[in-house]
């Protein structure tokens, strides 16, 4: 089986619709791929019709904006259910998040002499949940600022360059505690994707794992051959999950196609045990995968 638990639609800052999203991964030979936007759960039932229609199985997720100890940690979280209100509550306030820096994004570029507008931004963000950086980048595209997303990020929108601005991302542990209460699970997300110093470290992970951290995403693009054996030997260390994933977000990224990465069976049958174990745990109708032969 080829099983992608890490792509992204229009719902959030993919560039294909979650019908898109969901035949494209039929049609890249995947067996199973987990939609997964950013803080937000409105494609799942769009997915969920395409996947039925197409024969692929689907397992609902999402990326949940965190910062722990400073550092900036995306938390992807399977199959809980979005209504419990702690944590329908904290994707409300990272994505009111989300949408507060986009003027100040705006302004700073307009002081560097780009025109830009908030209606430019607003024009291709789309039926996004909200409008973000991503959306930011499309619209400099747009305007022929820059070629692509990777370049407005590496000119303008990183941190350290000069439109980037802060946003509210939740505490890492509140979110797990939230997504557990949930009935779902938790993965890190891309550890340490575009990091030199390898944080987080084995023994913060250690003490995440003991606060319920279900797993970490080993095998991802941005993950060096050997960072990505070092992951994985402290996942086996500490029972955790560990997965593989092409981060896809269609033309929004390059490099990152559909099954670039994919995760083991026994990988995948491990974390539908857990969450099948949180779910119970809850008590919540939590949203089942969806696993076609």
């Amino acid at each position: 089986m080829r099983i992608d638990l890490h792509t992204h639609s229009r719902a959030s800052d993919g560039t294909q619709s979650p019908d898109e999203l969901v035949r494209a991964a039929a049609a890249a030979g995947l067996d199973v791929v987990a939609l997964t936007d950013h803080d937000t759960a409105e494609g799942w039932a769009e997915a969920e019709r395409a996947a039925a229609d197409v024969g692929i199985g689907l397992v609902r997720g999402m990326e949940i904006s965190t910062r722990h100890e400073g550092q900036s940690v995306h938390l992807l979280a399977y199959l809980p259910d979005p209504t419990y209100p702690p944590l329908a509550e904290g994707l409300t306030r990272i994505l009111e998040g989300r949408v507060s820096r986009v003027p100040d994004v705006v302004a700073r570029l307009n002081a560097l002499g780009i025109e830009i507008t908030e209606a430019d931004v607003a024009a291709v963000s789309g039926d996004s949940a909200a409008s973000g950086r991503p959306h930011v980048a499309d619209a400099l595209v747009q305007r022929g600022v820059v070629g692509d997303r990777t370049e407005a990020f590496t000119r303008f929108l990183n941190p350290g360059r000069p439109a980037y601005v802060d946003r509210y991302a939740a505490p890492l542990t509140d979110m797990i505690d939230a997504v557990a209460g949930a009935g779902g699970v938790s993965v890190i997300a891309h550890p340490w994707g575009r990091r030199s110093d390898e944080r987080p470290d084995a023994a913060t992970l250690e003490a995440l794992a003991e606060r319920g951290l279900a797993g970490i995403e080993v095998d991802h693009q941005d993950h060096a051959p050997a960072a990505r054996e070092r992951l994985r030997a402290i996942a086996t260390d500490l029972g955790l999950v560990a997965t593989g994933s092409s981060d896809h977000h269609g033309t929004g990224k390059v490099d990152h196609d559909l099954g670039c990465h994919t995760t083991p069976p026994e990988q995948l049958h491990r974390l539908l045990e857990l969450a099948a174990a949180a779910a119970a745990r809850s008590g919540r109708a939590t949203p089942q995968p969806l696993l076609l032969p």
